[in-house]
């Protein structure tokens, strides 16, 4: 992806950058996790802050 493109992506999120695989990886690992057992539904939000709705 061009520069260009990154930026102007990052720049519309309020923490200021793209998630990191290894975020993603830990919400992966909480979500099938036994700590994550009373949950029955859920809408985890892993846009940094950035509403596309």
């Amino acid at each position: 992806m061009p520069p260009e493109q990154v930026r102007y992506m990052t720049d519309r999120i309020p923490m200021g950058r793209c998630g990191t695989k290894d975020e993603i990886a830990a919400m992966t690992e909480f979500i099938v996790s036994p700590e994550n057992s009373f949950v029955t539904a859920f809408a985890f939000d892993l846009t940094g802050g950035r509403a596309t709705y």
